[in-house]
């Protein structure tokens, strides 16, 4: 099954106010009183990729007691998905999209101290 697509179905409680965010630069919406881990959940079918495995985690204990399911903003603060609230114009960035950006930064960081030669 892709991982686009939503892991969550909303079947209740679906007059809540709209909250506009952002997921890996793209627009997304969840609703008010959703955690983060819902709102990504209700958009994608995983949160973010395993540190050890590489494998796709999508939350474990739900409440606040492991640590699988702590994400990103764009400025590089660290949140518990399961246990935050969703707040309009949060800018939020997955385990995956994080490691590739520190990925590339350590590229480039390791071609300066080269001289631009790998």
């Amino acid at each position: 099954m892709p991982y686009d697509e939503a892991q969550l179905v909303r079947l209740a409680e679906a007059d809540r106010a709209p909250v506009l965010f952002t997921l890996d630069g793209a627009p997304a919406s969840a609703l008010e009183g959703d955690t983060v881990l819902t709102a990504i959940l209700t958009q994608r079918r995983m949160l973010r990729v395993s540190d050890f495995s590489g494998e796709p985690r999508a939350g474990f204990c739900l409440i606040g007691a492991c640590q699988d399911c702590w994400i990103r903003t764009e400025d590089g603060a660290r949140l518990r998905a399961c246990s935050t609230a969703i707040e309009a114009g949060m800018r939020l960035l997955t385990h995956a999209v994080v490691n590739a950006k520190a990925e590339t930064e350590a590229g480039a960081d390791a071609d300066r101290r080269h001289g631009g030669q790998a």
